[in-house]
């Protein structure tokens, strides 16, 4: 999600950068166990406004260049559990096992 250290909504009311800010927070788990964003397999996307379809298309298309981007489903809900989300992100990854570390 696009939060910042302290659970804070990042980016209120621009769908682009809650995305960016929800693929930082992904990086910075997935580098912590020896992976980056182009070990991200699948990628589910929910959204709240389909006039954001173009911006979230961008913000995703500048994180995973085509040649590595993941499969992957954009679904428009109706609402996401913080008011404030206009974007939520559920990635897979799979890091090889001659980069992977345990986070721990």
């Amino acid at each position: 999600m696009a939060w910042d250290e302290n659970s804070n909504v990042v980016g209120a009311g621009d769908a682009a950068a809650q995305l960016e800010k929800s693929l930082d927070n992904v990086q910075v788990i997935l580098s912590q166990a020896g992976g980056t964003l182009a070990d991200i397999v699948s990628m589910t996307i929910y959204f709240l406004n389909r006039d954001d379809l173009p911006a979230i298309q961008q913000a995703r298309s500048r994180a995973l260049p085509a040649a590595t981007a993941p499969a992957s489903i954009l679904i428009q809900v109706a609402g996401l559990v913080i008011p404030e989300l206009l974007v939520e992100v559920v990635p897979i990854a799979v890091i090889p096992l001659d980069r992977f570390r345990d986070p721990a």
